[in-house]
């Protein structure tokens, strides 16, 4: 039996029915906040990384604001973040950079970008489409999940799951489907206990179907009956 396409426009279509408004959940200001920002969310939360750089960004906003601060008093900063200790050392390394060979504005492409300490292939792409308005998919760990699951992409690697999200979703779309693919999975298709039952995109769904399938083949548990003394 031949299996069933994928319905990647109405997929497409449900998730900006359902999420409009969806947008970057870190705050910022310029594209240098956004870049510190999404450096520091790594294994974070945007809710926790927002927390650290609202008080931190009133000080520290340029790259020239970081040059004259030791690794420990960059750690003070940003203590109350996972990996705090390497980020700092990547946090410093980047505006020292970004001050002496770019005088202090973020560059505009993938491979400077992620040529800066700290910097990966999905923190280049959250800036560019963010700050700079370049169609791009970030594959964090909700984009990769969602995609996988909802038969967008089908890989274990990030790398060719973003490249298949590429392929199928058209490129106009590509940094909204980011955002949708985000918001739904914080929202409703969590990695444990995904809401599949009040998912409006459950018939569509992949994991869902395979799901059901799964629930629908368990046999029944037998009752027994105690026996009478």
């Amino acid at each position: 039996m031949a299996q069933r396409k994928v319905p990647v426009a109405e997929i497409l279509d449900e998730l900006h029915e359902l999420y409009p408004d969806a947008h970057c959940e870190l705050n910022y200001t310029t594209p240098f906040e956004l870049l510190i920002a999404t450096i520091l969310s790594a294994q974070c939360t945007d809710k926790r990384v927002n927390e650290i750089t609202e008080p931190m960004f009133k000080q520290l906003n340029q790259p020239e604001h970081y040059l004259h601060l030791t690794q420990e008093e960059m750690e003070e900063h940003i203590k109350g973040l996972g990996l705090y200790k390497n980020k700092s050392k990547n946090i410093l390394e980047t505006c020292r950079i970004l001050y002496e060979k770019y005088n202090g504005e973020v560059p505009q492409t993938h491979a400077e970008l992620e040529a800066l300490p700290g910097v990966g292939r999905k923190t280049a792409n959250v800036v560019l489409s963010n700050a700079f308005g370049v169609p791009a998919i970030a594959v964090d760990t909700h984009v990769f999940r969602v995609g996988n699951r909802l038969g967008l992409a089908k890989s274990d690697n990030v790398d060719e799951v973003e490249r298949q999200l590429m392929k199928r979703i058209p490129r106009e779309k590509w940094s909204d489907a980011h955002h949708w693919l985000i918001w739904h999975g914080r929202r409703v298709c969590s990695a444990r206990n995904p809401h599949c039952g009040q998912c409006t995109l459950q018939s569509m769904c992949k994991f869902a179907a395979a799901e059901a399938k799964k629930t629908k083949a368990k046999p029944a548990a037998k009752k027994t009956t105690k026996a009478k003394s």
